[in-house]
Parts: structure tokens; C-alpha cells; sequence
């Protein structure tokens, strides 16, 4: 059975941000409404973080090995998740298309802003204790984009703002 390798999660991770990223960028062009369109160029802008923050991760731990092995199946795990769940690039432009309106677009985001906490919330456990603020760092980041994002959720349902 093949040994985990760590710096394959953190490429996830980039992947995860990078399609974050096209998301919110691809949706700020279709906003009429300049403060949507500035909160998904926020989003989307704290996604270039976020991957500059795992490069750098990934940097100091391509060499490091888990003092456990996880099974080939874990690892699976985390790749069909990102691939399935988190801002699938195959997909993304065909999730965009089904938006309907700025309320899906939000609920959207907001569903990936999830999957990103639960998934980052995985990987912290897998890398050396002295990288593991970083992560909680992004995770706290994370669940700050998922507050934001339901708070425009209902301000939009509030102000029926929904093209």
C-alpha cells in the first residue's frame, strides 16, 4: 500500500484556491451591483492568498513524511473530495451557467467556503504541528468569507436583490 504524501494534499489545496479564485472572479463580471461585485473580487483576491500561503507550506514540507501512513482509501478520500465537491474546474463554468441570480451565486459560495472548512480541517492533522497555524489561520479566514457571505445572503433576500 502506498504511503500518503502530504505535499500532494497541499497541491489540492492549491487547486481548491486557484478554482476559488475563477469563481468569484468569473461571477464579479456578471455583478451589475457594485458592492457584490466588490465583495467577489474580495473573495477572490483573499483565494491569491490563501494560495500563496499553501506554496509556501508546500515548500517546506515536500520532503516531510508523516510519522503515520495513512491507506491508499484516505487519500482517495481527499482527492474525490476536492475533485467532486470543491470548485471542480471541470465544472465550474457549467455550475456558473445554472446561477440563476446573485441569492444561487452566494449559495453557492457559501457551499464551497464549507467544503473548504471541512476539508482544511482534514489536511491541518496531516502536516507537522509547526505548520499547522498557517492552516488554522485560513480555516479562521475561511469561516470569516462563509459569515460574510450569509450575511449578504440575507441582506440580498432582505432588499430582494436577486439580478
Amino acid at each position: 500500500m502506498e504511503l500518503f504524501n502530504a505535499s500532494e494534499i497541499f497541491e489540492f489545496a492549491l487547486k481548491i484556491e486557484e478554482n476559488g479564485e475563477i469563481f468569484y472572479r468569473k461571477y464579479a463580471e456578471k455583478c451589475e451591483d457594485q458592492s457584490l461585485k466588490s465583495m467577489f473580487n474580495f473573495l477572490a483576491d483573499e483565494e491569491v492568498r490563501h494560495k500563496n500561503t499553501f506554496q509556501r507550506l508546500l515548500s517546506n514540507i515536500e520532503k516531510y513524511e508523516p510519522f503515520e501512513s495513512y491507506p491508499d482509501e484516505y487519500f482517495l478520500y481527499l482527492s474525490a473530495f476536492v475533485e467532486n465537491t470543491i470548485f471542480n474546474q471541470e465544472k465550474l463554468s457549467e455550475e456558473i451557467e445554472k446561477i440563476k441570480d446573485n441569492i444561487d451565486a452566494v449559495d453557492f459560495a457559501i457551499r464551497r467556503e464549507l467544503d473548504s472548512i471541512n476539508y482544511y480541517n482534514e489536511i491541518k492533522l496531516l502536516v507537522p504541528k509547526e505548520e499547522r497555524e498557517s492552516i488554522e489561520h485560513i480555516i479562521k479566514e475561511e469561516k470569516d468569507h462563509f459569515l460574510k457571505l450569509s450575511q449578504l445572503k440575507e441582506r440580498l433576500k432582505k432588499h430582494n436583490v436577486s439580478q
